[in-house]
């Protein structure tokens, strides 16, 4: 009887290389140079080799431009997912999202930008839309993104809490936010209508049933472009780290994050807020204890839409169960913007706006 052969040792054959090139060249470059990459990210603890930033690049680009399959960008996505991109894989994609999103400017003046999940908020009552009224109204420009109900969580997003407040962002071209920005001070991308190319991933997204590395990237990415504080949430410290170093190699010389309610930016006024300053590469832990000023409201419960539009609007008056995390929230933005020189001052600044009503007025104007 002849011994069995160790398949791992026959050598690869003509034959066998001039069908991988048939393969390959059926599948055209674009498809070709995606299964690479796939490799690369998907070959295992021992094997992966991870990408590069211009590869990341390329990689998002790919997908973002069409040019390969559903089959491979699930692939892509979950392989990811599973070993969790690198800073500098992070930083590639966010080139790429620069390049190929929409654009908006603030003329000179710095803007707060705002990166938070998009797939909403399911367990708490969220305070953005609100916060970010009030803090138009005091002059700070404030940019937000967004997208429709969201994989995996489906929960409540940022252009239906702002369409219950009477303000619709959504089927607007891209002018009119820039204008809105402009006159008033505030803007919301919307991801249908807005950045179509990464709305394409929604279904893949859908499919996978995981958060993607794409959900890491939209709280990194902004489409401002200027002078800006970039603000993005959190919820394990590993991602806080990876954010840090992937927003410095993309140049990002001013940020904040925040693990705030349900990985958003709302800071929290049962525990104490944590929180990190980075500026030209230096990093400052800033804790925000909400009781040692006086905030001891709970958190509010998310019970619906119609529950929330009453209280959101109550507490732009500075009244009903949202007011005091309202407060607490724009008072420290406004400080943490470097608006004023003290917490303290920033919260006596933050009541003085709620008593005048003012992000009530700027929800009016706009809304007229």
């Amino acid at each position: 009887m002849q011994p069995l052969r160790n398949s791992a040792a026959v050598p690869t054959t003509d034959t066998d290389h001039d069908r991988r090139s048939d393969r390959l060249q059926a599948m055209g470059p674009s498809r070709a140079l995606f299964r690479e990459l796939i490799g690369k990210v998907g070959s295992g603890e021992h094997t992966s080799t991870g990408l590069s930033r211009s590869e990341a690049r390329q990689a998002i680009e790919l997908m973002l431009q069409g040019l390969v399959d559903d089959a491979q960008m699930g692939a892509f996505l979950i392989a990811h997912r599973i070993r969790r991109p690198s800073p500098q894989e992070l930083t590639g994609m966010l080139d790429g999202y620069r390049a190929q999103g929409p654009i908006l400017t603030t003329s000179g003046r710095r803007a707060l930008c705002f990166g938070v999940p998009y797939d909403g908020r399911s367990r708490t009552a969220p305070l953005l839309p609100l916060l970010a009224l009030a803090l138009a109204a005091e002059g700070l420009p404030v940019v937000l993104h967004g997208g429709g109900p969201m994989p995996v969580k489906y929960g409540i997003t940022l252009a239906e809490l702002f369409e219950a407040l009477g303000l619709e962002w959504r089927g607007l071209p891209l002018e009119t936010i820039q204008q809105r920005l402009d006159h008033h001070g505030l803007a919301l991308t919307h991801q249908p209508d807005h950045f179509p190319a990464a709305e394409r991933l929604v279904a893949i997204r859908d499919a996978i049933g995981k958060r993607p590395p794409v959900a890491s990237l939209e709280l990194l990415w902004t489409p401002h472009q200027g002078e800006r504080l970039l603000v993005s949430g959190f919820v394990h410290p590993p991602t806080e780290t990876r954010a840090w170093e992937a927003l410095a190699a993309a140049d990002e010389t001013d940020v904040l994050t925040v693990k705030g309610l349900e990985g958003s930016t709302d800071l929290p006024t049962t525990r104490a807020g944590i929180t990190a300053r980075v500026r030209q590469g230096e990093m400052e832990r800033i804790l925000l204890h909400p009781r040692d000023h006086g905030i001891t409201a709970a958190e509010v419960v998310w019970t619906g839409l119609d529950d929330w539009r009453r209280d959101g609007l109550a507490a732009l008056r500075g009244e009903g169960p949202l007011a005091e995390a309202l407060l607490w929230n724009l008072g420290a933005y406004l400080w943490l913007s470097d608006r004023y020189p003290s917490l303290e001052r920033a919260l006596e600044q933050a009541r003085a706006l709620l008593l005048a009503r003012s992000g009530e007025r700027l929800r009016q104007k706009l809304t007229a």
